[in-house]
C-alpha cells in the first residue's frame, strides 16, 4: 500500500466508548432553548458510524475533487468495505496503484469515477486500467 495511504488510513475501533450526552429535543434553528431539560442519555458515535467493526476505516481526504458532495481537504471519512458498491455510491477506488476517492458510474456497461467538482474531470475507466474498488464511503467528519 502507497506509503502515504498508510499514514491516514486508521483502523476503526469500538473498544472503548466515548459516551456523550443526546438530547431528545429537535434543535430549532431559530429561538435559542434551554436544553439541559431534555437530556435522554447518553450516546457513542461508534454505534451510529460503524456497522462492520472488521471492515470499517477511518481515511483523511487529500484534495477538492469531492467538494460539492460536501467532502473537503482534511475531512475524515468513514469508509465501510461490507457497503456493496453499486452505481451512484461514493468509494475509495484503487486505479493503476493510486487512491482516490469519487462517485462510482457504473451504467451500460460504462465504469467511470466522477469527481464531484468540475474543475475536475471524470476517470473513465478502460480495457488497460486496473481498477479495484476498496470501499464505499460512508460518513464524513469535518470542522465547520
Amino acid at each position: 500500500m502507497n506509503e502515504k495511504i498508510e499514514k491516514e488510513l486508521f483502523i476503526a475501533s469500538i473498544k472503548k466508548s466515548v459516551l456523550i450526552p443526546i438530547l431528545e429535543v429537535k434543535i430549532p434553528a431559530g429561538f435559542p432553548s434551554p436544553a439541559d431539560d431534555f437530556i435522554e442519555g447518553k450516546l457513542d458515535l461508534n454505534n451510529i458510524v460503524i456497522k462492520n467493526p472488521t471492515a470499517t476505516f477511518y481515511m483523511r481526504v487529500q484534495g477538492d475533487s469531492m467538494k460539492d458532495a460536501n467532502i473537503h481537504d482534511g475531512d475524515l471519512i468513514v469508509v465501510d468495505r461490507s457497503i456493496e458498491p453499486i452505481h451512484g455510491k461514493i468509494v475509495i477506488a484503487v486505479i493503476d496503484g493510486e487512491f482516490t476517492v469519487k462517485t462510482l458510474y457504473k451504467k451500460n456497461g460504462i465504469l467511470k469515477l466522477i469527481p464531484q467538482n468540475n474543475e475536475f474531470r471524470e476517470i473513465i475507466i478502460k480495457e488497460e486500467n486496473e481498477l479495484y474498488i476498496w470501499g464505499c464511503v460512508s460518513f464524513v467528519v469535518h470542522k465547520l
